[in-house]
């Protein structure tokens, strides 16, 4: 049986050539054409929709060695991720961004890995701007 996939072009991160979601972000960036992806989680979500150096619909994003990226973008990165916004978020922000800080420390709540990951399905099958067609593939 041929896979839905093996047709469409395929985009690879490797987990295991970085260590931090700026890595990522390097790592990232190597696949878009004229383009950097600074780390912004927004910004990210708007080049899934494809003009940015990604394909424009229906493309493979295959993570490889992800396993190594959910601990690398794991609680710790995502309390550092977060005391970097605390530094510059709205006053009003400020006491969600605090709790969300106080979760992670304790091992819990959503990592970076898994808002990163919740990005690209939003963009595949049964997500909410599935229209862009970005199948992910943990491997």
């Amino acid at each position: 049986m041929i896979d839905q996939s093996d047709a469409l072009p395929v985009l690879v991160v490797d987990g295991a050539c970085f260590a931090d979601l700026d890595g990522f972000a390097r790592e990232f960036s190597k696949l878009l054409r004229h383009h950097t992806w600074n780390g912004n989680l927004d910004a990210f979500n708007d080049i899934l929709h494809g003009g940015f150096g990604t394909p424009e619909t229906r493309w493979v994003f295959r993570w490889a060695h992800s396993e190594l990226s959910r601990t690398a973008l794991g609680h710790d990165a995502t309390v550092r991720w977060l005391e970097q916004i605390l530094r510059t978020c709205h006053p009003s922000n400020r006491a969600s961004v605090e709790a969300r800080i106080s979760e992670a420390r304790r091992g819990e709540g959503q990592t970076l890995f898994d808002m990163i990951v919740e990005i690209i399905r939003d963009h595949g099958p049964d997500g909410e701007e599935s229209e862009d067609g970005v199948l992910l593939e943990l491997l």
